[in-house]
């Protein structure tokens, strides 16, 4: 062989080259789209066919499946989409990753992208002095797309001849001409690359590379695709090691659905080749069997038929698959947490805004439910399970003349205190790390004003407490009047608030029990107490 090291590492170069422009352009269009991107999962799931549509319209546009699984297992981490929901998103996923192949046979292979890539890259430089977030996201976008192609002509520059390195097409001949047995060999060297490069886009511009130098036929590409659909699930499950049961499911989903996919495949494989060779010979190219030349068109047609076709067989046993995903991973029965340690709040949700924003509202509720709501009932010397009885309120007040002897400030500092503060700490980290848009922000301090609200309530019924035991059984009709009619005016609001499914309206209980305390200190000032 007459490669050595130092081409060995030019070949590497290109590649990481090829996988910079790709990883530029990739998240210059999640900053130019990412928003709507993520809207459209949050609400485009409903059904099959929408969840479909919404994975491949976001893979198709920001032009990376692994970023489109790894956002469906963020936003499963955060319950925003259901296992099948997830299920069908990653199917869609699977054939918008396919436009990626289609760009690189079409603009590296049968068009010289070389020769505009340079000045492409200097018309997108242009872009980034631009004081317009919105335009230096376009600049980085044309740059990463020129890098990508130049990424490419490196890569078919840096790939030996096969002609003048017949010592390599020896080597090769050995694991080629195996029948069967190179088939599912290729298949595990797709895999395996596509682990270790971590994009199923750079394998298969790889592959389309070394199809077109001749140094594999068609059927050892298309096994090479076929191990690519299997090693691109591997990010995905790295991804959802440190996330709840419901991400790792959509995790084990994607792997159990593309290996179905391979399964079949490989045993329909040969007469599927031939069906993908007629077509591309209608299409007005040569034989893939035939030159190497015709291999990349084939191999995009090959990767397109068999996503598409995957998915339209396996799409009506999305809830097999969805049982078989939840026997695999069973639902995890967690112990109890203490109040103090957050429910909803891990790096998994830390990812986008959306998911983000919902595991604050959700651990703000679930705040409120479990530790705000049993301080504001106790204090008042109220039992939380009749506020969610249907007692009247008059009643719950005449039976609940007991004295609780409740510690506000100790339940504070025990239930309140350090979960307050993670979740403040949590939605400032929100806010500085993640790229939120003014309606997002708004919301994110929205949410740190309820939780600081919810703490002045505290406050409040603190300063009551101490009192209600008191004044409850008083002789003194008018202020145990008084105390008993905030006691049932508050019953009505917490009840207003429990059972509400929509969020927390903090603001409204906050200024309804800061009137309720005003009313009854003036009460206590009318009799000089």
């Amino acid at each position: 062989m007459n490669y050595g090291f130092g081409e060995i590492m030019e070949l590497i170069g290109a590649l990481g080259l090829f996988l910079f422009g790709m990883k530029v352009m990739s998240d210059a269009l999640l900053l130019l789209a990412g928003d709507k991107m993520r809207g459209i999962l949050a609400t485009m799931t409903a059904n099959r066919v929408f969840g479909i549509g919404t994975g491949f319209l976001i893979t198709s546009i920001i032009q990376s499946s692994s970023a489109t699984t790894l956002m469906v297992v963020s936003f499963s981490n955060a319950s925003l989409l259901t296992l099948t929901e997830s299920i069908s998103v990653i199917m869609g996923a699977n054939i918008g990753t396919t436009i990626t192949a289609w760009l690189i046979t079409l603009l590296g292979f049968k068009v010289s992208m070389s020769s505009i890539a340079l000045p492409l890259v200097g018309f997108g430089f242009l872009f980034t002095f631009s004081k317009k977030e919105h335009y230096k996201n376009w600049g980085g976008f044309i740059i990463g797309f020129a890098v990508l192609f130049i990424g490419l002509q490196f890569l078919k520059e840096a790939m030996p001849n096969i002609n003048e390195n017949p010592g390599i097409l020896a080597f090769l001949n050995q694991y080629t001409d195996m029948g069967f047995g190179s088939v599912l060999l290729f298949l595990l060297i797709g895999t395996i690359l596509t682990v270790v490069i971590q994009s199923s886009s750079a394998t298969m511009a790889l592959t389309l590379v070394m199809t077109a130098e001749g140094w594999i036929p068609f059927e050892m590409a298309a096994a090479m695709v076929l191990g690519e659909n299997i090693g691109t699930t591997i990010t995905a499950n790295i991804a959802a090691i440190v996330a709840n049961y419901q991400a790792k499911r959509t995790a084990r989903a994607h792997l159990i659905f593309n290996l179905m996919g391979v399964l079949w495949m490989l045993l329909l494989f040969y007469p599927f080749l031939r069906m993908v060779s007629w077509v591309s010979i209608r299409l007005g190219s040569e034989s893939p069997y035939l030159s190497a030349a015709a291999i990349p068109v084939a191999i995009s047609l090959f990767h397109t038929f068999f996503n598409v076709l995957n998915t339209f067989l396996l799409v009506w046993f999305i809830n097999p698959i969805a049982k078989i995903v939840k026997r695999v991973v069973p639902k995890l029965i967690e112990p109890e947490k203490a109040i103090e340690v957050p429910k909803y709040l891990n790096k998994g949700v830390l990812k986008y805004p959306e998911t983000a924003i919902t595991s604050l509202v959700k651990e703000s509720k679930y705040l409120f439910e479990n530790a705000i709501f049993e301080i504001v009932t106790h204090a008042l010397n109220i039992h939380r399970e009749d506020i969610k009885s249907e007692l009247k309120a008059k009643k719950v007040v005449k039976k609940s003349d007991e004295d609780f002897k409740t510690d506000v400030r100790a339940l504070y500092l025990t239930k309140v205190k350090t979960i307050y503060g993670q979740i403040i700490k949590f939605a400032t980290k929100a806010q500085s790390t993640l790229k939120v848009s003014d309606k997002q922000n708004n919301r994110i301090l929205e949410i740190k004003i309820a939780n600081r609200r919810m703490v002045a309530i505290i406050r409040d019924v603190g300063a009551l407490n101490s009192n209600v035991s008191v004044f409850t059984v008083s002789k003194n009709r008018d202020i145990k009047k008084a105390y008993n009619d905030f006691r049932k005016l508050t019953i009505q609001v917490l009840r207003q608030i429990y059972v509400r499914d929509s969020d927390l309206d903090i603001e409204a209980f906050q200024g309804k029990l800061a009137k309720l305390k005003t009313r009854v200190d003036k009460r206590l000032d009318e009799h000089n107490l």
